[in-house]
């Protein structure tokens, strides 16, 4: 097998020292443009290659981040990464994206694999907010802030959501529309967005002075466009003067999967049950019948996230952020008919 080019072999083809090279490669600033040129044509002609790893380990760190996401199929992280990967590509760096399946043990052992590698820093939307696995990473020197979640302490910097405002928004949005029968769809409620979009569900529902009989919990097993579908099969089943004349769906996957099969069963929306889902993926306003959802600034939140990890990395003067972020409710179809 050919010996790959090294920094000597452009040296010698264009006639200029190993520090000129190096400086071309690291500070090209420091270099005649006419210099950096004829070394720039050398490695060109020769194929050369620079060897990231090697640089990497001088430095101590690679020039990338990372995003361990929670659920790569659920358009809302894959959102959140695009905000992210697009900080990082303004900053120089690359993102490497990273899918706990909802796991701990896999992310886990993904954060493990990152600190190994000497990522500049990473972002992670934790199984559990409060694992001591996100305090290993910092205490192994690298910098981490959670995505999507909150910590019961400051000890890390993160992004989120006001979702029990979330929640609230979109049954007041309902009970404006008449609505006195409503089912909250959404699980499990060891998740922690499914618990405070219930919980501001339930304030609203509560200052409405309505019975707390009459708004519905759907428990599902997840937020999958599967588990929509069962919910609607589940409320289908409930008699006509029982069942709720709206739902709010912890997510715009649950939303979607309702809207299925209700329109599978013949039924209509809004005449029949209104809809209201949870973050605005695109595919919300794209549905058959457009979803109302509450918005969640994703790609913001990727953004940020990547602009506060940087400057843990960078900025000596670092003080943690603990950002949330206001959602907002969009009416469509689904609720205004």
């Amino acid at each position: 097998m050919a010996r790959a080019p090294s920094v000597k072999d452009v040296a010698a083809r264009a006639g200029v020292s190993l520090g000129t090279v190096s400086n071309v490669l690291n500070r090209p600033e420091r270099v005649s443009p006419a210099t950096r040129a004829r070394v720039e044509d050398a490695m060109r002609e020769l194929g050369f290659v620079r060897n990231e790893s090697a640089r990497q380990l001088r430095a101590g760190h690679s020039r990338t981040l990372a995003y361990v996401l929670l659920d790569a199929r659920n358009p809302f992280f894959t959102d959140v990464a695009e905000g992210a990967e697009r900080a990082a590509e303004a900053a120089g760096l690359s993102l490497f994206l990273c899918h706990s399946d909802n796991r701990a043990a896999r992310e886990s052992d993904y954060l493990a694999h990152l600190v190994e590698q000497r990522v500049q820093g990473v972002l992670v939307t934790p199984v559990d907010p409060q694992a001591q696995v996100l305090s290993d990473v910092r205490r192994n020197g690298t910098p981490l802030v959670i995505v999507d979640r909150t910590r019961q302490d400051e000890a890390f910097c993160s992004v989120a959501v006001d979702d029990v405002l979330g929640g609230r928004l979109a049954v007041e949005h309902l009970v404006d529309r008449g609505h006195t029968r409503v089912a909250f769809i959404g699980g499990p409620e060891t998740i922690g967005q499914v618990r405070d979009r219930l919980a501001g569900a339930r304030a609203a529902w509560a200052d409405a002075g309505l019975p707390d009989d009459q708004l519905t919990v759907v428990t599902t097993d997840g937020l999958t466009v599967v588990e929509g579908r069962s919910a609607g099969e589940r409320l289908m089943g409930l008699s006509h003067r029982t069942r709720p004349t709206a739902a709010f769906c912890g997510n715009d996957l649950l939303a979607l999967g309702l809207l299925q099969q209700l329109s599978t069963a013949g039924l209509s929306v809004p005449g029949d049950l209104a809809i209201v889902g949870y973050d605005d993926i695109e595919y919300a306003a794209a549905a058959a019948v457009p979803l109302t959802s509450v918005r969640q600034p994703r790609q913001e939140l990727g953004r940020r996230a990547t602009e506060l990890v940087l400057d843990e990395a960078d900025n000596p003067d670092h003080h943690h952020q603990q950002l949330v972020f206001t959602p907002e409710l969009v009416a469509r179809r689904s609720t205004l008919g």
